[in-house]
């Protein structure tokens, strides 16, 4: 097709996205745009309409936007001579833009600066692009403001990993920036002050421009800069009555400047400090101004908050000027709006961690020096942290509509509220595992709860967790007498509550809320706040004649009373009077437990603390534990408790249990078991037709409770004989259900938790369970099998006695597995049994390398794993572009097999065969089965039998190393690049100069154009240096090199992964023997 063909079919192709009726034909042209996007002629073609003046704006952003991606990531493609010509086309795009649309304009200015980050300045030529681009625009002022944006985004693209660069060159392009900075803070200073420039170019570009400069954090020292015209500009813009945006962003690039590292840090900016910090102090005054736009108060916010992080070592100290800024920063945390507020957050916890942390005292010498200063210090922050938790104990009230919220967002809510999630980063993964279900509502107020308790803890860290508690005590107290005496205040805020006139529960509640948060740093010893608290909460209430009619409220104040005696269980060990608050407490868990399954299983949750922290004192109540626990495991009576609530009861019984004597604990693990035997057994008696329907909730609501009472029941011998006791009826679950996963997983799980418990008392029950899953697993292939298998292998592999049965277990297990994975595919339909698989194969190493590295399946093993390695597991769909990018490599990946030199596996299977995902473990199991077999020696057991090994990986070692150099360069992603690193860096130091060679070996197939000589050079040398026993950072910092080297771009990556890839696509049988 010829250019002009091609650009009327890109033109079509751009119509019938945007404007045709049928979405089967708008999908049809957008996969076309995709693919044309990836040619050579892309180049060319979107060059061409650019140029062309009748191209529509969709056309223009399409070409603009093609050629950015082109210059970021296929540089390459074009031959050395081509530049100057793309050069010159573009800068003419530049300047017939400079007025035109500014999302063009934008994609052409980032082009040419992708373009400087791949030419050097030799090569660019005219002194490099900065003296270039001040050349151009003397030249021709009339386009300066298209100028102006590349200038803009140029130290922008030093950190823009989008483009094709390779490391060496990226440094080098920051460094050429660095050396060029004096120039571009010319070009924007002459932009500021020439007149005639004043209606082309807004003071708001050039101060933009400048931000983006700051941003490299180096090249000017802070003396020049305190006086520099552009600083002083921006300075002065604070105080203007319209605040410039640009403005903030220059001062907070400034600030941000003074305390960089890479700059000097705050030590040698002192001057520029002391102009900046006075500037935004006079902000203070416009945080209260109720005619202040909200957008201006939060830039202003922003400013000391960026203050506060920046120079917090500074304002640690405690002197007068930092005290001022400190008080700056409550009045924030003092503002109504959470998202301003919040902005302080982070501070105070540094500021926290100065003034608690030893090592920001070092410099005072000696120990008596050290806490001295430390207690000054501690005092002067005092009222500050005082202050502090007042403002934000208020925040985290229930929100006013949450009676409109979804019943899931309001339990999903509920649970990061009251415990679920207890940090940030779980938080945000707690939120990926529920896609679609968080409301933006709920999910603010979740991250403020979170953030919240944050700063409640930061605050105990510095007050003390007493000093913490008596101020949100005090609050606590205020509401209930704000009108009434405490009972009495309850008894009407629940009438008020039921007609819904008032919400009086919200406040009461968020102050339990905030002393639960801070439980962790309360004294267990403390007497003078708890006592009151404690007698206070069975006040509140809780008796069902006072409940009827308040509605979910109840519930709510439910939930947070039980989840505080919970938390508060260690100190109610502790307490002297602990033993005659325990009646009251329990009332209000049974309370609980009675009135809905949120408060249930908040109940629940309690009565499991404080059996756990009281477990001693509660030996002698096993008769009123055992009542509860019978009423909420068999739902007698009103307990609502939901059945995987009802395991904290399991877990909370248990751990009493361990405390009793071994005589007594039998009897107890008995009446413990006897409720979960009886319904079992009930289900069980019903025939092998009627179990093989039933749905697998009806065996795991019961076996996981076993799992429960094996895992927490501390008496090896009693497990032993329950376990024993109860194998006829798990034996007969097992070769009913062998066929359904969930019900197999619940129960190897309770069996591998009586395994670990009961360890060698077992008896001959571990041969009967071990007999019974080999058996089933060469039918059903159930995973589980293999954990459960594990596990035995951990507790009973150095067992002489056992060596005979486990030898034959695990020649069994793997051989079949083998059988399971003999090609790819097999690998990917599998993947779960390969993780478990190769998770057991470690175990063998660590626990019995005396049985499995002689076997006959190791070296069997070895090869399947080399197979697997590059198999990632996927569960979730992402975009078809991503798949290809992190996919297309392990679904055509092959290698030869060493004993007959067949090769690897076959054409690639369709990505509809795999849904994209989150990355799985199967590849991560295998590649720690090999470091495991490189790391041989490291345990003593195993030195004996390095020679075994030898005589399996030698042979192999050319295509492991080529295997794991594939997995470095894009076989797998760059999640797995550490594991990958490690096992490089083990069979480095465990074969030496040999991994030297095969690694020459391999990395020699990669055509120059991919990896250069100095590259390879580079590599090999680090290779080299841990063979001789050198620092092994010099090889982990060699292979982050080169993977980034050879992921640079796709087409990168396909030469690579192609050079490493076998010529042949057979893959031979794996031998089962």
């Amino acid at each position: 097709m010829s250019s002009m063909e091609l650009q009327n079919t890109v033109k079509e192709a751009l119509n019938a996205l945007y404007h045709h009726p049928d979405d089967a034909v708008r999908m049809q042209a957008d996969r076309w745009l995709q693919d044309f996007q990836r040619t050579i002629d892309a180049w060319q073609v979107s060059d061409n309409l650019l140029h062309d003046a009748t191209s529509n704006l969709e056309t223009l952003i399409f070409c603009s936007q093609t050629l950015r991606s082109k210059v970021q990531r296929d540089f390459e493609e074009l031959p050395s001579e081509a530049f100057r010509p793309l050069r010159d086309s573009l800068n003419t795009l530049l300047k017939k833009f400079h007025k035109g649309p500014p999302k063009v304009r934008t994609q052409i200015s980032i082009a040419v600066a992708a373009l400087a980050v791949h030419v050097p300045t030799e090569d660019w030529g005219d002194g490099g692009i900065v003296k270039w681009l001040r050349d151009e625009m003397n030249c021709h002022p009339e386009f300066i403001p298209g100028f102006l944006e590349l200038l803009m985004v140029l130290p922008e693209e030093v950190f823009n990993y989008k483009i094709a660069a390779r490391p060496e060159r990226r440094r080098q392009f920051e460094k050429e920036l660095t050396s060029e900075m004096e120039v571009a803070l010319n070009i924007l200073t002459a932009c500021l002050n020439i007149n005639e420039l004043k209606e082309q170019v807004s003071q708001e570009m050039v101060l933009e421009a400048f931000a983006s400069w700051l941003r490299l954090r180096h090249g000017i020292p802070g003396a020049a800069l305190a006086s520099h015209p552009l600083v002083l500009t921006a300075l002065s813009s604070l105080n203007s009555e319209l605040l410039s945006e640009a403005s903030v962003n220059v001062v907070s690039e400034l600030i941000h400047y003074t305390a960089a590292g890479s700059s000097g840090g705050t030590s040698v900016h002192i001057p520029l400090i002391q102009v900046i910090v006075p500037q935004v102090m006079n902000l203070k005054v416009q945080l209260r101004d109720s005619s202040k736009d909200e957008e201006d108060v939060k830039a202003i916010a922003r400013l000391f908050a960026d203050m506060g992080d920046s120079y917090v070592e500074l304002i640690a100290t405690g002197s007068d000027e930092s005290m001022l800024i400190v008080n700056a920063l409550l009045e924030v945390a003092s503002h109504p709006e959470y998202d301003i507020a919040s902005m302080t957050f982070n501070f105070w916890h540094n500021l926290q961690v100065n003034l608690t942390k030893r090592h920001a005292y070092l410099s005072f010498g000696n120990e008596a020096s050290i806490e001295a200063e430390r207690n000054r210090r501690l005092q002067v922050f005092r009222s500050s942290y005082e202050s502090l938790v007042s403002l934000v104990s208020s925040r985290v009230q229930y929100p006013e509509d949450y009676k409109d919220l979804s019943y899931e967002d309001l339990k999903d809510f509920k649970q990061t509220r009251y415990g679920v999630v207890r940090s940030a980063s779980s938080f945000f993964i707690f939120i990926l595992m529920r896609p679609g279900i968080y409301a933006s509502t709920t999910l603010t107020e979740s991250v403020m709860l979170i953030a919240v308790a944050d700063v409640l803890i930061d605050a105990a860290s510095v007050l003390g967790g007493e000093a913490t508690l008596k101020i949100l005590y005090m609050k606590l107290v205020e509401v209930a007498a704000e009108e009434f005496s405490c009972l009495e205040y309850w008894k009407e805020a629940v009438a008020r509550c039921g007609s819904d006139e008032r919400k009086e529960w919200r406040p009461a509640e968020a102050a339990l809320y905030c002393i639960r948060a801070i439980s962790n740093h309360v004294s267990v010893v403390e007497a003078e706040v708890m006592p009151q608290v404690m007698n206070m909460l069975p006040k509140l209430p809780h008796r069902p004649q006072l409940l009827q009619t308040v509605g979910a409220s109840v519930h709510n104040r439910l939930w947070i009373l039980c989840l505080t005696i919970g938390a508060y269980s260690r100190w109610l060990d502790a307490a002297p009077g602990g033993l005659s608050i325990f009646p009251s407490v329990i009332d209000i868990l049974m309370s609980g437990m009675s009135i809905s399954e949120d408060s249930a299983a908040a109940a629940a949750l309690a009565f499991r603390h404080i059996c756990d922290d009281c477990r001693k004192k509660l030996c002698g109540s096993l008769d009123g534990l055992f009542h509860i626990y019978h009423r909420a495991v068999n739902g007698e009576g009103n307990f609502k408790v939901p059945p995987e609530d009802s395991l904290h009861l399991v877990e909370a019984l248990s751990m009493v249990i361990t405390e009793l004597p071994p005589d007594h604990a039998k009897k107890a693990l008995e009446a413990l078991c006897l409720p979960v035997v009886t319904s079992l057994q009930e289900v069980v008696n019903q025939g092998p037709e009627i179990l093989d329907k039933k749905v697998a909730r009806e065996f795991t609501v019961h076996i996981d409770r076993f799992a429960y009472i094996f895992r927490y029941v501390n008496h090896p011998e009693a497990v032993a004989d329950a376990i024993q006791r109860l194998w006829p009826i798990f034996k007969a679950i097992f070769d009913v259900r062998a066929w359904d996963m969930r019900t197999m997983e619940s129960l190897c799980r309770a069996c591998k938790y009586a395994v670990r418990t009961s360890g060698r008392f077992m008896g001959i029950t571990i041969g009967a369970m071990l007999e019974e899953i080999q058996a089933l697993y060469q039918l059903h292939h159930q995973p589980c099998f293999l954990y459960l298998s594990s596990e035995v292998i951990k507790i009973f592999g150095s067992d002489p006695s056992c060596a005979d049965y486990l030898k034959n277990l695990i020649e069994a297990l793997f051989s079949h597995t083998i059988c399971l994975l003999k090609n790819i595919q097999e690998f990917t339909a599998r993947p779960d049994i390969a993780d478990d698989c190769f998770l057991l194969a470690s175990r063998c190493i660590r626990y019995c390398p005396q049985l499995f590295i002689p076997s006959a399946v190791f070296p069997s093993l070895v090869d399947c794993s080399m197979i697997g390695i590059t198999v990632q597991h996927r569960s979730r769909p992402v975009e078809i572009g991503d798949f290809l990018l992190f996919t297309e490599f392990y679904q055509c990946y092959a290698f030869p097999l060493p004993e007959n030199g067949s090769g690897g596996i076959r054409a690639p299977v369709s990505h509809k065969n795999h849904p994209c995902t989150f990355l799985g473990e199967a590849s991560n199991s295998i590649l720690t089965f090999l470091s495991d077999i490189f790391d041989l020696a490291k345990s003593s057991p195993g030195e004996q039998y390095q020679s075994i090994r030898d005589t399996v990986i030698i042979p192999r070692g050319a295509c492991i190393t080529r295997i794991l150099i594939a997995c470095l360069t894009g076989a797998l992603p760059n999640s797995r690049l550490e594991t990958v690193t490690y096992a490089l860096l083990a069979l480095t130091r465990t074969y030496g100069m040999k991994t030297v060679e095969w690694a020459k070996e391999s990395i020699s197939l990669v055509p120059l154009t991919a990896v250069t000589e100095v590259e390879r050079a580079r590599f090999l040398q680090a290779f080299s240096n841990v063979a001789a026993g050198a620092d092994i950072n010099t090889l982990t910092v060699s292979m982050e090199e080169l993977s980034d080297v050879c992921r640079r771009n796709r087409t990168v990556q396909e030469i690579v992964q192609g050079a490493l890839r076998p010529l042949e696509l057979n893959l031979a049988p794996v031998s089962s023997s």
